[in-house]
């Protein structure tokens, strides 16, 4: 019995990073559904970016007042567990604060950490109220329905739970401190829990380490369950933000990517050695698909930012279309993606890795041809998202298959293609009265 509560806390990290581990090798396996692209040039240019934008929030503070409470959730959250390695160390050696030997340096740790957790209580508390109280319109849209709402404010009650466990318990070691109870000796510094101790005055001391045990193990199991938790959420960005905005697209934001299979097809057309009657050199199988029809059509890339959206909605407000009533939303466009990417994992999990038919696209059946057709390609959505997620790339792809493939582009853009063709101009007019207009009053 000297050793059960050592035996039960390998069981709960065994349990706890087995399950987080099995979710990693899934959502790499989905990532990698993706076609692929290459992202390793100009390594320096991508560590700058990910360093500035992920870890500096650059993008942000283009918004001041929920960037600094997020920065007080982000660095708060951060920040505070690495006491977990001092937890994992109790728990498997059975000490009580075993790092305590540092001195100063532990104190002014506990100290920050505890002004952090409130923080990150105080900031979490204006995101409620931001979003079910004010209820701000980029919280409110029809995507954020349901889960996606309810996963926002379980993020919300998770964090805060954590936060008020970790100062309880603090609380209640600062107690058994001051009336010198069993192994509770005096370390640690607790600006914000010794405010909190006075709860405890007159309570039975065993009745207190109770209470401190209690919320060390609820703190070390919320953590486990969190952290497994965000692969069903949202919050999967807290890890995803980072190769995000590595492997994001440097180029600048109005260059398109050209089709390989096109230039390849453009490239035989413009060889004068080409002799376009001769036969393939080897037997060719399926050809290419044009565009994007499905998840496994899009890029790697594209998958991995489906993952790492967060929610936040600072893409759809910034969207010209989407302010003037027009049904595109690029934050559903990346929730869609996700969401069609999951049913694809799901499928592939209950068939041994292979892929069955279901009968659905990503195209109609979670994207509409007319949220595509109402983007205007002005990057705005691009350019505002926090860790450079792109839902224009996904967009343009999935306009290439509905042209390229169905030729069911809309009639404006027919008869303009059609103009292109004819008159070399996307006017109605052919090249001899191209300049008429100048005689004209």
């Amino acid at each position: 019995m000297e050793y059960l509560g050592q035996v039960l806390f390998l069981l709960l990290l065994v349990v706890g990073f087995g399950f987080f581990i099995k979710n990693i090798k899934k959502l790499i396996r989905n990532i990698k559904l993706g076609r692929d692209i290459d992202r390793t040039d100009n390594s320096s240019a991508r560590w700058k970016n990910m360093i500035r934008v992920a870890l500096g929030q650059s993008k942000m503070v283009k918004r001041p007042i929920p960037a600094i409470l997020h920065i007080f959730v982000y660095a708060g959250f951060v920040i505070i567990n690495i006491e977990m390695l001092e937890i994992i160390v109790d728990g498997l050696f059975g000490t009580h604060r075993a790092f305590s030997f540092l001195g100063a340096g532990y104190n002014a740790l506990i100290g920050i950490f505890e002004v952090l957790a409130f923080l990150v209580i105080f900031g979490v508390v204006v995101f409620w109220i931001r979003r079910n109280v004010i209820k701000l319109k980029r919280f409110n849209q029809p995507e954020m329905e349901g889960w996606a709402k309810r996963d926002a404010n379980n993020i919300i009650y998770i964090e805060t739970t954590l936060m008020c466990f970790f100062l309880i318990m603090n609380a209640a070691d600062y107690y058994l401190q001051g009336i010198n109870h069993t192994h509770y000796t005096a370390v640690g510094s607790f600006p914000i829990s010794s405010l909190i101790s006075p709860i405890f005055e007159g309570v039975n001391p065993a009745t207190v380490a109770f209470v401190e045990r209690f919320c060390w193990w609820a703190h070390i199991a919320g953590v486990m369950v969190f952290m497994n938790y965000l692969y069903y959420s949202k919050h999967l960005h807290i890890f995803l933000a980072f190769p995000n905005t590595y492997y994001a697209n440097l180029k600048p934001q109005g260059e398109f990517n050209n089709l390989e299979s096109v230039k390849k097809e453009v490239s035989l057309m413009m060889d004068p050695n080409a002799d376009p009657y001769a036969a393939p050199a080897e037997p060719v199988g399926e050809p290419e698909k044009f565009g994007a029809q499905d998840v496994m059509d899009l890029n790697w890339v594209q998958l991995l930012n489906a993952y790492s959206c967060t929610e936040c909605g600072r893409c759809t407000s910034s969207c010209p279309q989407n302010t003037t009533g027009k049904k595109l939303s690029p934050r559903k466009i990346m929730m869609s993606t996700r969401d069609r990417l999951e049913d694809v994992s799901k499928i592939l999990d209950a068939n041994n890795g292979k892929f069955v038919d279901d009968g659905k696209t990503l195209l109609n059946d979670y994207i509409t041809p007319e949220e595509l057709w109402a983007c205007n390609t002005c990057n705005a959505c691009v350019e505002e998202c926090p860790i450079d997620i792109s839902p224009l790339s996904i967009i343009m792809d999935m306009r290439r298959f509905l042209v390229m493939e169905q030729s069911a582009a809309p009639v404006e853009l027919n008869n303009m293609m059609q103009n292109v063709e004819n008159n070399a101009a996307p006017w109605q007019y052919n090249q001899m009265d191209r300049l008429n207009w100048k005689d004209e009053n």
